[in-house]
């Protein structure tokens, strides 16, 4: 199935791409969620005559990412959880659990803008990157900790030994 990326796609292409995708992910993952259309002749030239357009709307929600961004970076989110031990939980955290924190410090995300590359099943400080726009993500700092006691050990541990002034992700196109 050959579409046309509507925006930046990781891993896929850039916006205004021609690519060809498995029916299944173009079907119910691409087309549903506005990311592409079928790459019809008919919508190639449409696409062509509204492409400043698209382009132009694609980069006022960009900026608006980035003003985001710039607010959100630094964000630290404490997560209580029960442990083992040596420290492994007795669940994980999901997606949804740092969503509702970052709701909770005052932004609107949606879970599936919180992107978790390996669970998160032990205590401690771990960065979590959000993708506020498909070509802006931040990262923040998740403390998962027993007590609020050692949360507060683990977060000044952090800020003496690490100065992180790179939790912007900018990604061009």
């Amino acid at each position: 199935m050959e579409v046309i990326l509507l925006q930046r796609v990781e891993k896929l292409g850039q916006m205004g791409d021609v690519v060809k995708v498995k029916p299944g992910y173009g079907r119910n993952f691409l087309l549903p969620r506005g990311k592409a259309v079928r790459a019809t002749q008919e919508k190639i030239e449409e696409f062509k005559t509204k492409r400043a357009q698209i382009e132009a709307q694609n980069l006022k929600l960009k900026e608006e990412a980035e003003a985001i961004a710039e607010k959100m970076q630094g964000v630290e989110l404490v997560i209580l959880r029960s442990a083992g031990e040596s420290g492994h939980l007795y669940g994980s955290i999901r997606p949804q659990d740092i969503m509702e924190g970052i709701i909770a410090k005052g932004f609107t995300v949606d879970r599936s803008q919180v992107i978790l590359d390996h669970p998160l099943k032990m205590l401690g400080l771990h960065k979590v990157r959000v993708a506020l726009h498909p070509e802006v993500s931040v990262y923040v700092h998740v403390n998962v900790a027993l007590t609020e006691e050692e949360a507060q050990a683990q977060s000044s541990v952090r800020t003496r030994t690490t100065r992180d002034n790179n939790d912007i992700d900018i990604t061009g196109s």
